[in-house]
């Protein structure tokens, strides 16, 4: 689960007066799971707390590196296992006891799946709708006299067992991990009605109701599920990516017609009388886990982007295979537009301010489009009029990523090539290099191949093309493809600003153009007064 569908906290004093105690606890996030530890040192041991964090330490350490093909339950059982060995041997060999021992509460969020497991008496509890449910199950002793003796530890004897369990979690969810320093102070009903208020408080109230003398080590960990990621629970869908896809087939209803690009994972089909475009998982996602969860971001990003700049789309409820459906767009793309005629300049600004409002819809989500260019725009026309529309949602990333993947080289902006972040302005680099090719079927600095190293020489001015390009539109677009960025447009708003107000467009050049391309009229006004003192010194040396 992201960081932003998550809100955690995390406490612990040491019990009595003393400074530090015998509990550890940990929360992070690992790539897409976020985990939780409370490990309670047995205080009987003389090396508690060591065992303690080295529990902490290593089960998050292994769940960074834990193979990919190794299911969340297998990872929490074999890695409990794993330390519980290492601690009891070396327990062994320098004590003949078991002196490293501790308890152990954890919890693994991953999508809207919630995967726990203790040892001992370590709890984690779960609070939905006002009612407060304990999730784990005590490994101590019921018999009077024995009340809280543990069965089970971390360490104590050569096997483990821990307590394992996975529920549905929903948004509004509340989950408390805790020590039995917390729980044996605090009735149900209080933590209950404080886990809203987090680790510290509930902790701290512990302390005050035994008068800021805690009888044991009281740590807990409070997490707020503020919302469901939707990506992780697309990713734990368990659908078909066909590896065979021909005209013919139906799929959940949709019968496949024709393949609309050569590695057919594009399809146009129909279905009840309608024509859609399905968009399947390529094949490379069967294997590798990248391309999978690529494509998965791909098909939420085309899924939540409702906006006029795109083909409608959804992901069906009940699908069998892994895909998702897009609206047909009539028309052809602006590459092929292309190939036949320019674009008029009423066209090409109408197209810039689409482009760029675009743009500013994705920073809302803090996206960028990532593949800004001709082949990803789709042309139609309606009441006699031109209308743009982006068909590409795979190349879309997360504002200020580093992605070598995104962007195709004749588009991007020079910085991209040498590592540089996405950001607006790179965004506008590309925006300006479509614009220029849609007015002049060229690129400003040539095409540029995969693997070549590009050199950003001077752009051609766009009246070589067309001298009926006004010259405020030349400057937009030769600023938006100016090579160092920061001479180019920082911001989607300044570019829109301009396009929206040519009569404050300032004349915009190439640093390394001459005077009299920058600024004709001062050039010839500098070039009549040197004339005019120059005539003037040689009719004084006539005259003498």
């Amino acid at each position: 689960m992201s960081k932003q569908t998550i809100q955690t906290s995390g406490f612990s004093l040491a019990k009595g007066k003393q400074l530090t105690g015998d509990d550890y606890f940990d929360v992070k996030t690992i790539s897409n799971l976020s985990i939780a530890i409370v490990c309670d040192g047995v205080g009987s041991a003389d090396e508690g707390a060591e065992a303690a964090k080295r529990v902490t330490t290593h089960l998050m350490s292994n769940f960074k590196n834990r193979p990919l093909s190794w299911s969340i339950e297998k990872s929490i059982k074999i890695f409990i296992k794993s330390i519980n060995a290492i601690l009891y041997e070396e327990s062994m060999v320098n004590y003949e006891r078991p002196e490293l021992v501790t308890t152990l509460s954890m919890v693994i969020i991953e999508g809207n799946r919630l995967y726990g497991a203790n040892v001992g008496d370590s709890r984690v509890y779960l609070k939905r709708d006002e009612v407060l449910t304990q999730l784990s199950d005590d490994h101590s002793m019921n018999e009077k006299g024995y009340e809280g003796v543990l069965t089970q530890a971390i360490g104590i004897d050569t096997e483990v067992e821990p307590y394992y369990f996975e529920n549905i979690i929903n948004a509004q969810d509340k989950i408390l991990l805790c020590s039995d320093g917390l729980y044996n102070v605090m009735s149900d009903n209080r933590l209950e009605n404080g886990i809203g208020n987090g680790a510290h408080y509930l902790v701290k109230q512990a302390s005050k109701l035994m008068e800021d003398n805690l009888p044991d080590d009281t740590t807990a960990i409070t997490i707020d599920i503020l919302g469901i990621d939707q990506v992780e629970v697309l990713k734990q869908q368990q659908l078909i990516i066909p590896e065979v896809l021909e005209v013919g087939m139906s799929i959940d209803g949709y019968a496949l017609e024709k393949s609309l690009i050569q590695n057919d994972r594009t399809w146009l089909c129909s279905n009840k009388g309608k024509q859609y475009v399905l968009k399947f998982a390529p094949l490379e996602a069967i294997e590798n886990s990248i391309i999978f969860d690529l494509f998965v971001k791909e098909a939420w990003n085309a899924k939540r982007l409702k906006a006029g700049f795109f083909p409608k789309t959804v992901i069906p409820k009940k699908r069998s295979h892994r895909y998702y459906v897009m609206q047909v767009i009539e028309g052809v793309n602006l590459k092929e537009y292309l190939k036949k005629r320019k674009l008029s300049v009423e066209d090409t600004v109408n197209l810039a301010k689409m482009l760029l409002k675009m743009s500013q819809y994705l920073l809302k989500f803090d996206l960028v489009h990532g593949d800004i260019k001709p082949e990803n725009i789709m042309v139609s026309e309606r009441h006699a009029k031109n209308v743009f529309k982006i068909i590409d949602f795979g190349s879309m990333t997360e504002l200020y990523s580093i992605s070598s993947n995104a962007g195709t080289p004749s588009y991007l902006a020079p910085e991209r090539f040498i590592g540089a972040s996405i950001n607006e302005s790179s965004e506008i680099f590309s925006i300006g290099v479509t614009l220029y090719e849609s007015l002049t079927q060229a690129f400003p600095y040539g095409e540029i191949e995969p693997f070549q190293a590009p050199v950003f020489k001077s752009v051609p001015a766009l009246n070589k093309y067309n001298k009926n390009i006004p010259s405020w539109l030349d400057s937009i677009i030769f600023r938006a493809t100016e090579k160092e960025a920061d001479l180019r447009y920082k911001h989607y708003s300044e570019m829109m600003f301009e396009l929206s107000n040519p009569l404050k467009v300032k004349p915009y050049f190439d640093k390394k153009a001459s005077l009299i391309e920058r600024q004709p009229i001062l050039f010839y006004r500098t070039l009549f007064t040197l004339s005019f003192v120059l005539n003037i010194i040689l009719l004084g040396l006539v005259i003498d």
